[in-house]
Parts: C-alpha cells; sequence; structure tokens
C-alpha cells in the first residue's frame, strides 16, 4: 500500500469591527437582547435597498495587504443564492469571480519552521442570522441580530499538511486581524469561524481527490481534533478501497469527539450566482492603495517575533507570550524605553550612556521581560484588571526593576510592593519609605541577627552539624520572620553557612 499525506485547506470566515452592518444602520454589539438589532433592510423586506460600509471595505482592504494580496482594482458584488432559516433574504450579498483580494500568502511559525501558505482569495459578504437548536424540546429559535454584520471570507490554498499547521495558521490570521484592528476574531464568540477541507492523496502526487468540508468549526481545538480524525477516517476508507468519490460535509460532535456526516456538498453552480442589481461594482486607484498600505499597516506578528529576537535576545516562548497581545508587546518596549533612560543615572559603571547601556541591557531585559510575563500578568489576572486599565504606567514599572536590579528590596517583598501599585496606583519607591521595605544587605546588620538566632536554636543547630542540611531553610526563615522580608536571601545563606558551619 503506497504511503498517503493530508491535503488541507480553509476557508475562515471573519466578524470584521465595524459599528453598523454591512448594508444597513443597524448597530453590531455584542450582548444584545435577540432580534433587536434589526430593519427591513438586513431582513430581506420587499422594496428595501441595501448601500455600502465604506469602513468595511476599507477593513478587507487592510487584510489583503496584510496578507499579501493582489487587491482587484475592479470588483463587485453578487447574490449567492439558497435557502436556509438563517438566510432572511433567501440568498446572500456575497462575491463571486471578482473577490476585493486573491493569490496572497501567509507566513507562520510551526514546530520552529517558518511555513509559507498560498491564499486563494478575500472576499466581502454578509453574515447570516444565528440558529439557537433546543434538541430536546425539538425546536429552534433564529436570532436576526447577527444578519447583515460584515464578514470577510478567507481561503487558503490546499496546501496545509497536518492539523497542527491548520490551527498554527488560523491562530496566526487571528493574531494579525487584531494587530489590524479590524476584529477581535474571537472564535468562542462566533467572530471567527472555520470550515476545514480535507483529503488524502498518495505522496508526492499533484492530484486533488474529492474533498471532505468539514463544517462550522468554533475553536482552534476543535480544528485541530477533527481534522485527525477525519485523516484516521478516509485512511481507513482508502485501506478498504472505499475512498470518498463525491466532495461531501461533515459536522464536528466535539463531545464524542468524531465528524458526523451531513449532505453531499452543492457545487458552485447550485448557488445561481449572479452581480448583485443594487450594488454598483466598486474601483480602487494603484494610488489609493498603496496610501493605505504606507499609512494603515501596522508591525505584524512575524516581523515583531523576528525583531524582539533581534533586539532582545529573549526565549520564543516569551516572544510567543509577548507578541500575543499586542498591547503586552507595547507596555513591555515601552518600558524597555524607560530602563534605557534609567540604567546610565545609576553611576554603577562608566562610559557614554550607550555604552552603560549595552553592558546593562541583556540582565536588565531578562528581568524586565520575567517580571512583566510572570509576575504583573498574573497579579492582574487575578485582580481582574486588564492592561489598558492598569495603574502601573511603564514608568513605575521600570522604577520597580531599577529597585530590584539594585537590590534594595528582595522578590519576594518586590512581588507583594507590585501587588500595591497594581491596587493603589502608587510608585515603588513610596510604598518602600512608608512601609519601610528596604531590603538588608549590610553584612555587619546580618551577621547580628544570624548569631542571635543560632544561640536561640541550639537543638537544630546541633541536627544541622550532624548531617541534617536541610534545616539551614529554618534557619533563613528565622532570619526573614525577624527582619520582615527585608534580609537579602543568598548574603544570608552565605553568613548561615559560615557560622553553622565553623
Amino acid at each position: 500500500m503506497f504511503e498517503l499525506e493530508p491535503v488541507i485547506g480553509l476557508e475562515i470566515h471573519l466578524q470584521l469591527k465595524t459599528k453598523s452592518k454591512m448594508f444597513c444602520s443597524c448597530p453590531v454589539k455584542d450582548g444584545a437582547e435577540p432580534n433587536t438589532l434589526i430593519c427591513p433592510v438586513c431582513l430581506g423586506h420587499p422594496g428595501t435597498l441595501p448601500f455600502l460600509n465604506k469602513k468595511a471595505v476599507e477593513y478587507a482592504q487592510l487584510l489583503c495587504l496584510a496578507l499579501n494580496c493582489q487587491i482587484n482594482q475592479k470588483t463587485k458584488f453578487d447574490r449567492k443564492n439558497y435557502f436556509y432559516p438563517d438566510l432572511p433574504k433567501g440568498y446572500q450579498i456575497s462575491q463571486y469571480d471578482l473577490p476585493l483580494g486573491k493569490d496572497g500568502y501567509l507566513v507562520f511559525i510551526s514546530d520552529g519552521q517558518e511555513i509559507k501558505i498560498g491564499i486563494e482569495r478575500i472576499h466581502l459578504e454578509e453574515d447570516t442570522a444565528k440558529l439557537i437548536h433546543f434538541p430536546q424540546e425539538n425546536y429552534t429559535l433564529i436570532d436576526f441580530n447577527r444578519a447583515g454584520i460584515p464578514l470577510l471570507e478567507i481561503v487558503s490554498k490546499p496546501e496545509i499538511k497536518t492539523p497542527s499547521q491548520a490551527k498554527k495558521f488560523l491562530q496566526e490570521l487571528q493574531l494579525i486581524a487584531r494587530y489590524l484592528g479590524i476584529s477581535d476574531a474571537e472564535m468562542e464568540k462566533g467572530q471567527m469561524r472555520c470550515d476545514a477541507n480535507i483529503s488524502l492523496r498518495q505522496k508526492g502526487s499533484k492530484e486533488l481527490n474529492p474533498k471532505t468540508e468539514i463544517k462550522n468549526l468554533n475553536s482552534f481545538r476543535a480544528v485541530e481534533r477533527s481534522l485527525e480524525y477525519e485523516i484516521k477516517r478516509q485512511k481507513k476508507l482508502w485501506l478498504e478501497k472505499k475512498p470518498p468519490k463525491a466532495p461531501s460535509t461533515r459536522g464536528w460532535d466535539e463531545n464524542k469527539g468524531q465528524t458526523f456526516e451531513q449532505r453531499v456538498k452543492e457545487e458552485i453552480s447550485d448557488y445561481r450566482y449572479f452581480p448583485e442589481p443594487d450594488i454598483p461594482p466598486l474601483e480602487f486607484s494603484k494610488k489609493e492603495l498603496e496610501a493605505i498600505k504606507k499609512k494603515r499597516i501596522p508591525e505584524l506578528p512575524l516581523e515583531k517575533r523576528k525583531r524582539f529576537k533581534k533586539e532582545y535576545e529573549l526565549s520564543f516562548s516569551d516572544i510567543e507570550v509577548l507578541v500575543s497581545q499586542n498591547d503586552l508587546a507595547d507596555y513591555f518596549e515601552e518600558v524597555v524605553t524607560e530602563l534605557k533612560k534609567r540604567v546610565p543615572t545609576l553611576g554603577e559603571l562608566e562610559g557614554s550612556e550607550e555604552e552603560i547601556w549595552q553592558l546593562s541591557k541583556k540582565k536588565i531585559i531578562k528581568l524586565a521581560d520575567a517580571w512583566i510575563i510572570n509576575r504583573l500578568r498574573k497579579i492582574l489576572a487575578e485582580k481582574g484588571v486588564k492592561l489598558k486599565d492598569c495603574l502601573v504606567t511603564p514608568e513605575k514599572m521600570a522604577d520597580l526593576i531599577i529597585v530590584v536590579y539594585q537590590n534594595k528590596i528582595n522578590s519576594p517583598t518586590a512581588k507583594s510592593v507590585l501587588e500595591k501599585m497594581v491596587l493603589e496606583g502608587k510608585d515603588v519607591l513610596s510604598i518602600i519609605q512608608e512601609e519601610n521595605l528596604e531590603q538588608i544587605n549590610q553584612r555587619e546588620d546580618l551577621e547580628k541577627i544570624v548569631e542571635e538566632i543560632i544561640k536561640n536554636n541550639p537543638q537544630q543547630v546541633e541536627e544541622y552539624k550532624k548531617g541534617k542540611v536541610n534545616l539551614i531553610q529554618f534557619f533563613i526563615g528565622l532570619v526573614m520572620k525577624k527582619t520582615k522580608g527585608r534580609a537579602e536571601p543568598e548574603l544570608v545563606k552565605n553568613i548561615l553557612k559560615e557560622k553553622l558551619e565553623n
């Protein structure tokens, strides 16, 4: 039996974050009461006329440019005809033969390698209504609030090789949409949905066999798991010499962890496309497209990863954490900028400001990285505070890191101080002074405290000398208690060893 390989393509629907719907002025809002954000236009009443949302077109152009697509200078809308309960007009205004963008690509990182996947097309359309099923009661309700929300469909080329790559593709697309500010792209809220197409073929072949489309996947995990299941199912069919003979669609049962048959897939002719008569074609000049690209495309995730690696020498995992939240990455860079101002003023090294920064850079950036990723993020999550509402400005965070860098307070004390900064907005020096928290790192002072503790605990001293060396932590704890956490732990440990082993 020859070796089989999967051929995977994705069709992603991305809701655009506009204030109003695609073809009417109804507002777009999360959490509204069902069927309250509707009008005769988005409900498809006879005699109504659609009018185009300009912002949706601009957002679509941004994504086309970010995904390296060729934008058609002339494009139009079409009617896609099919009857389904969630389609109020009985047709969907979409794009067929002249999509907004085509022939692009997306580069992402999978298993440490850069993967480049082609983008077949990107087109604009309107979303459908939302069906809410009650299977036990045997009825379904419809919420038309979603009907008419601007939607982008992104169709990849069938070049994805593994379920893991499919998940990474989607995660990168989600990041790009968020960096551009065109969509929150939250799958659990239906703002990004995915249909995954998969077929198998003999390894090395270029032939495309009839595909199976897994519909309406609403999480990265569901995309990966459903494709893994389909690969196993289809391999079994091939081994039984019963490979799929026609395109079909299947659903995904998350609880059972398996796909199930829905129907034979429609052909393009079944949709009876024809040009939308109520919306004139759109034309864009090359000058307009260049202006958009120059003014509006920010640094995208892949570029940011590469720059962070080069400039800050961070680990791959830490870079992923920072880049996955654009506001967190911006916050980190603002803190580093503040640290660059402060380090040369500490008087610890000689040289020009740039020379001092270069000598200190690696250690202090690593410190900033650790405190922002491991401490600040955790405290914000525990307190339910969003970064944009955080009272710890980049300037205040830089002050805390400088204090830690200079060993003026130890790590546990610094964590406690940071919690107060998050809750109260005070600066680090005020808290240290008010609560007398500055670290005791004078050897003479600590020696006196250590000698007193050794004198008061003769039994533990005897046990330590007999080989129970773990008791060092007991003595360190007593010193920390005596100093209210202000003693420098490593210095305390060294002094204790000297005194106990003499």
